[in-house]
């Protein structure tokens, strides 16, 4: 009896556990948004944005939204893989849920582990009595899990180079007036040394959105990593100590 009291609530944590990812990606955002908030309250993101006569700075940053309501999705799909996985080992533990119903019906919730039950079955039909092997339908679950998180990579180091592009376009603007100054014409020195100005505020403020941009996008996608490393663990317990032994069983009876 102990034990299963012990046993329903740790699934109950691990419920409140599977809400994390989105709840972290929520807090992070939000403090990102109040940080640009004052950004702009003290009209450094205005001073940025008219300073970049390439807009260099404007396209990292939508590409920088972009990327995030991307991993807005992915997040939210890999929290319902989450939810999914612990409604099934919920109802293996309280006995609500058997192998026989989950065989005959549609007792599992829609999703990539649900999915990866139901193969599992087949394979266990497929090749009757014998040790369960789901060794390759674990990595083929593996990379459905990952999906496009792969993204998060490229969009990051896209975010880098963009930066970069503009370091390089701002010193080019920057140094192109050095061949026609002319000591004695103030007039002339004086637009050299404007356009010069122009060119180290697109470098530096290109450089400037670029890093900060590539480290927020990395940071989100690394707690989406986690977060689908651990939904696969919890398939892997899952399937490791509920499923495999179950159809064994089934199938040697």
């Amino acid at each position: 009896m102990s034990t299963t009291v012990i046993s329903q609530a740790d699934l109950r944590q691990r419920s409140t556990v599977d809400r994390a990812p989105l709840l972290r990606w929520m807090i992070f955002t939000g403090a990102t948004i109040f940080g640009v908030s004052l950004l702009w309250h003290f009209g450094l993101v205005k001073l940025m944005i008219a300073s970049d006569r390439t807009y260099i700075s404007s396209v990292i940053s939508v590409l920088y939204v972009a990327a995030s309501l991307h991993c807005l999705w992915r997040t939210i799909a890999v929290s319902r893989e989450a939810e999914a996985s612990a409604r099934i080992e919920r109802g293996f533990a309280d006995g609500s849920m058997v192998m026989a119903d989950v065989a005959s019906s549609n007792s599992l919730p829609p999703g990539l582990i649900a999915d990866h039950i139901r193969n599992l079955q087949l394979k266990a039909l497929t090749q009757g009595a014998g040790r369960l092997d789901q060794t390759l339908l674990l990595r083929g679950l593996a990379d459905k899990l990952r999906g496009s998180n792969g993204l998060g990579a490229f969009a990051g180091d896209t975010l880098m180079k963009l930066g970069l592009l503009g370091t390089i376009i701002g010193f080019i603007i920057m140094l192109a007036p050095i061949a026609e100054l002319d000591a004695g014409n103030r007039a002339l020195m004086k637009s050299s040394m404007g356009l010069m100005s122009d060119g180290m505020a697109v470098a530096m403020y290109t450089t400037l959105a670029g890093l900060v941009g590539s480290i927020l996008v990395k940071i989100q996608y690394y707690a989406l990593d986690a977060a689908t490393a651990q939904v696969f663990s919890q398939a892997v317990t899952l399937t490791e100590t509920r499923i495999v032994p179950a159809l064994e069983r089934r199938h040697v009876g």
